[in-house]
């Protein structure tokens, strides 16, 4: 099988790096261990389009144990890890097109790799998969047996093609499994976004004014993990629950145009684009820094900021200063997932219990072929808390079980006061 990465030499790292994330997703190593005992996915086809990371790396040699052939592509053009990418290549039956820093018409070309692979299978983290077979490509779509969509901004997109009846063939909202959005999106984001910010300036959070635009899963998490470092916080928000909740979690709460003057570091994470725009940055302090940890690269008005700006320079790999005249402002990973433009994404304990899921959901949609409509499905809640007990686990960690009478008293009605 053909693949593209940028350097093969890296392969050797590439694999060091991938045993040490298989050390932390021992979860995710069970359903190896049984995907290749009852090779459910024998002669599938599975077309991904994920950040191809070390993490990433383990849930496709877990789709392959299970008898799926695998062709992946990268879901953003900054987040291929390019030693895991060199990696991947060698491993049997997977093909790979990815690397760190591709051009718009490069991702789209590898994407189209992929698609010429015609999955029977699609994973996807943002939709352009999905999106890309039913605008350019739907003779393919009668063999697609289902999706899995593994982030917040492609189910809302999915949400909208349902919407439309425009989706033809069923989707699977990982994303949407308590053992991912309040797993990963919480705790991995929160934790991975103030680490690509660190990485690229170096920063000190404690002391400092971070904003955080949107108080959804992500937020909360990037949120509590800077309250964590001694951050003072800041939400915004435009959801009057979320923030309600943002104020009862102890944050200030105010509208942009009044928490620009007093922020110094500013996160996007909305899902939604331009939430800081150039109106906001022209307001800013002089040595603000703006961070996305969005999917796609449009919360923060780049073009915007770009067109605005008398000057621009790298000072530090992935931390971009604006010249704006009379103060500057500083950009990290391009606009970008600055988690994975500037850092590695996910710890790879957080990305087990996500790729469980995905991989459970591949499982269930192939079990389920012809069975299911075209439109969204959440993984059903059973194969959710098997997720649970696979990290637990993992973890060494054990629970109690209700008693026959717990069970009984669970399950009636008769019983009261």
């Amino acid at each position: 099988m053909a693949s593209q990465v940028k350097n093969p030499a890296l392969a050797e790292h590439g694999r060091r790096n991938i045993e040490w994330a298989e050390r932390q997703m021992g979860a995710l190593l069970k359903v190896q261990e049984r995907f290749a005992k009852e090779k459910p996915l024998v002669g599938v086809r599975v077309g991904m389009a994920l950040h191809v990371t070390k993490e990433t790396a383990v849930l496709v040699k877990t789709l392959v144990a299970g008898g799926a052939e695998v062709s992946i592509t990268g879901c953003n053009p900054l987040s291929t890890q390019d030693d895991v990418a060199a990696a991947l290549a060698l491993e049997p039956h997977v093909e790979v097109f990815a690397h760190k820093g591709e051009t718009r018409e490069e991702y789209y070309d590898f994407l189209n790799r992929v698609i010429a692979f015609k999955p029977q299978v699609t994973i996807d983290d943002g939709c352009d998969l999905v999106s890309e077979i039913h605008t350019k490509h739907q003779g393919l779509i009668p063999d697609v047996i289902c999706g899995c969509e593994e982030t917040t901004t492609g189910v809302i997109r999915l949400a909208a093609m349902e919407k439309d009846c425009a989706l033809k063939y069923p989707m699977i909202a990982v994303n949407d499994s308590d053992t991912k959005h309040l797993m990963d999106n919480y705790y991995g984001t929160g934790q991975s976004t103030l680490d690509g910010i660190l990485r690229a300036s170096n920063i000190l959070i404690s002391g400092k004014v971070i904003v955080v635009v949107g108080y959804g899963n992500c937020g909360k998490g990037v949120a509590s993990r800077a309250r964590g470092l001694g951050a003072r916080v800041i939400v915004t928000e435009v959801n009057p629950f979320r923030a309600l909740q943002a104020t009862m979690d102890g944050f200030a709460v105010m509208p942009m145009a009044e928490a620009v003057r007093e922020g110094e570091v500013f996160v996007t994470v909305t899902g939604n684009k331009n939430v800081v725009s150039t109106e906001h940055i022209k307001a800013m302090k002089d040595g603000a820094i703006l961070a996305n940890s969005g999917h796609f690269d449009n919360e923060v008005d780049v073009a915007g900021l770009s067109a605005m700006a008398k000057a621009k320079r790298t000072v530090r790999p992935m931390f971009d200063e604006y010249d704006l005249g009379g103060k500057v402002v500083f950009l990290a990973g391009e606009g970008r997932l600055v988690n994975l433009a500037a850092a590695e994404g996910h710890p790879s304990t957080v990305m087990a219990m996500s790729f469980c899921n995905q991989a459970m959901a591949v499982e269930w949609g192939v079990k389920n072929r012809g069975k299911l409509e075209a439109k969204v499905y959440r993984l059903p809640p059973d194969l959710d808390l098997e997720v649970s007990r696979l990290q637990l686990e993992a973890m060494g960690i054990r629970i109690d079980k209700l008693t026959p009478e717990q069970e009984a008293y669970l399950n009636s009605w008769q019983e009261g006061t």
